[in-house]
Formats: C-alpha cells, structure tokens, sequence
C-alpha cells in the first residue's frame, strides 16, 4: 500500500466507510499483532490486544490529524493496549512475558537441533529476555513476522534508515551477548 492509497483510506475512513477502515485493518493487523506479541509474549493475548487496538482505533480514527501517520498512532494504541493488559493482569503475566516472546524467538531463530542445544537454547532465550521492549519489537517484527524495513518503519513511525541501524546495534547487543557466554559462531553455523 502506498501513502497515498493509505492517506486516502484512512480519509474515508474518518468519514464512516467501513470498507476503508477494512482496508487498513487488513494491512496492518498482522503487524499490530506482532508488535503486541513482541511484549506479551503469548500469540493468544498479543492477537486479543490487536482486536483492542483496532476496536480503539475505529471510535477513535476521527481525531486522527495526521492521516500519514496511521501507523505509527496504531503502534503507539497498540503499546498503551499491552501494558494496560500487563497491569490488569500482572499475577499471571509475571515472569513468563519476556521467557515466553524469547522462547518463541528462539524457535523461530534456531535453525537445527544439536546435543548441547540445551545450553545454546538457554543462552539465547536469555539474550532476548534481556533486551529492552523496543529491541525486542524490532527483532520480532523483522525476524519473526519477517516484515521488510519499510513496514517496520511504518508501523513505528521512524525512518528506514533508523530501523536498520537500531536492528544492527541489537544485533550486536545479542551477538556480544552470546559470545560473553561462551557461544561462538561455529556454536550456531
């Protein structure tokens, strides 16, 4: 979709057409869904957060100003819907949020299992839990919903230039990691 087709849908859908409003929830849904998953770990609950942003966004799309915007004021509903889930639900989330969105990264990333996978596994699952939510978002949308840079950008309001650089500096953040704790790069080649 380019800004000029999504400018004109989120235009209709500000007046009441319901195909439009359609459109964008088609285009963007996964990657709503995606972002929630990237905090809360657990595709059930980051699937009920994106119905929740998008039910938001329908009562709220007409004090939407700035129609270019429409995904990144998605993302923003989508970070205010997860952690009001979070508190709401803070004695069953605890604890198993960040374990959960590394473990299923960790699925996602591993590409064959070996003998001493165990110590591997666990090492990576900690190299994830320990990234910041806005790391953790990036790495799940580019390596777990396989989004190109442009939709990443889109979707958190920042340039493609800024998605590549920060996608390196974690990169490195989680290689630096690895190595720290004795994973080698024969350890996952």
């Amino acid at each position: 979709m380019n800004s000029n087709s999504e400018k004109q849908l989120v235009e209709a859908a500000q007046k009441g057409c319901v195909e439009s409003f359609g459109a964008l929830y088609e285009h963007y849904y996964s990657s709503i869904a995606a972002l929630a998953y990237s905090v809360l770990g657990d595709r059930q609950l980051a699937e009920d957060a994106a119905q929740e942003v998008f039910a938001i966004a329908c009562k709220d799309i007409a004090d939407l100003k700035s129609k270019e915007k429409f995904a990144a004021w998605l993302a923003g509903i989508c970070r205010n819907t997860v952690k009001q889930m979070l508190r709401m639900n803070r004695n069953n989330l605890v604890g198993q949020t960040n374990k959960s969105a590394a473990d299923s990264l960790l699925t996602r990333l591993k590409t064959e299992s070996r003998s001493d996978g165990d110590d591997l596994n666990t090492t990576i699952k900690e190299a994830l839990s320990n990234l910041k939510d806005s790391e953790r978002e990036l790495i799940t949308l580019r390596y777990y919903d396989n989004l190109p840079y442009e939709r990443i950008a889109s979707v958190l309001g920042i340039s493609t230039q800024a998605v590549h650089g920060r996608l390196t500096r974690v990169k490195r953040k989680i290689a630096k990691y690895l190595k720290r704790n004795g994973v080698t790069g024969d350890d996952y080649e």
